[in-house]
């Protein structure tokens, strides 16, 4: 357990330090609220809960294995809420997300969070310093951290933002690990898209229950603020993911592009090797064949007629210029020279 504590027409009336004085002081208090925060409970914890307050089983089951989509649910008189919070991290750049359950009933809120956001101590001091809103009630509680959550996605669209104006610039200069940052961002965008797009049907369920609920009619203005500020996060959320499929289009063309210009550059130098070597084939092959006829006339056998014959000798040379001759022409007929 985080913190407990019992409020009476918006003031603290008491702090508790275990849940069974939270429990105690509840029972002998009546028209006052409990707000009790936990942290990764343990089992124990939300079966106490569950017993005290009459939970029922599949949301205590739901806030001990977390990584539930964003969702509303309604047991009897208790509302059971599961919100998805975010928040951007300078350093790394990227963006981390909270799960966060909400049990509101008629006299007590418990929030199970999972992860660092979103600051409920802020928010906790926040109704504390507005004792008229805090008054309202449960439902005050709920609308006061849906606002957070909310306004916790601002810096995260200002941060996912700025990485798209980043990666742009990166994919027209040629960096080598911009595709595994597309990638990387998109994935965070689309966590980014399934927890703020099913809160647009979070508020829907709520404000269907106005009439029915008798909701306060400041806490209806409140939540209908709520909404608009979620819709256009979800507007910028669905232009972020177009954005980013566009990107990588545009990287992919580009990647392409380069490959075939090296590619085009390989040939190029391919085909120049290839003449080299042609050239070099050419005057190996003519130069072999002088080099043949001399191997012939330098083995010096006895019965070799031309030894003893005055022309002999003219005629070997004759011979290597006639070769080397007709391979030059050859040659230089297929462009080899």
């Amino acid at each position: 357990m985080v913190t407990a504590a019992l409020y009476r027409d918006g003031q603290r009336s008491h702090t508790c330090a275990t849940l069974t004085e939270a429990f105690e002081q509840l029972r002998n208090n009546p028209g006052s609220m409990a707000w009790i925060g936990l942290h990764r409970p343990s089992p124990d914890e939300l079966h106490r809960l569950a017993v005290e307050f009459e939970l029922h089983p599949l949301a205590i089951e739901d806030a001990l294995e977390a990584h539930q989509r964003p969702k509303l649910e309604r047991y009897g008189h208790t509302l059971f809420v599961v919100l998805r919070a975010a928040r951007y991290l300078d350093a790394a750049e990227e963006v981390e997300f909270g799960e966060l359950h909400l049990f509101i009933g008629p006299d007590f809120v418990i929030t199970v969070r999972h992860g660092a956001a979103p600051d409920l101590p802020a928010v906790r001091r926040r109704l504390e310093d507005t004792p008229e809103l805090l008054a309202r009630g449960p439902e005050a509680v709920l609308y006061a951290i849906l606002d957070a959550v909310v306004d916790g996605y601002g810096p995260v669209v200002a941060g996912v933002e700025n990485d798209i104006d980043e990666i742009e610039t990166e994919v027209f200069s040629n960096a080598p690990a911009v595709s595994r940052r597309i990638y990387e961002l998109s994935r965070e965008v689309v966590d980014f898209q399934r927890a703020t797009r099913p809160l647009n049907r979070i508020l829907g369920g709520l404000s269907a229950g106005f009439e029915k609920y008798e909701i306060d009619e400041e806490l209806r203005r409140y939540l209908r603020d709520v909404a608009d500020h979620n819709a256009h996060v979800t507007d910028y959320v669905d232009g972020f993911r177009q954005a980013l499929q566009d990107i990588l289009a545009v990287n992919a063309t580009l990647v392409a592009q380069q490959q075939n210009e090296e590619m085009k550059a390989l040939a190029t130098a391919g085909h120049a090797q290839n003449e080299e070597i042609k050239k070099i084939s050419a005057w190996a092959a003519i130069l072999f064949a002088p080099t043949l006829v001399g191997t012939v006339y330098g083995m010096n056998f006895t019965t070799m007629p031309e030894l003893n014959w005055a022309y002999g000798y003219p005629l070997a040379l004759a011979m290597m210029a006639i070769v080397c001759a007709g391979l030059y022409g050859v040659f230089k007929h297929r462009d080899w020279l």
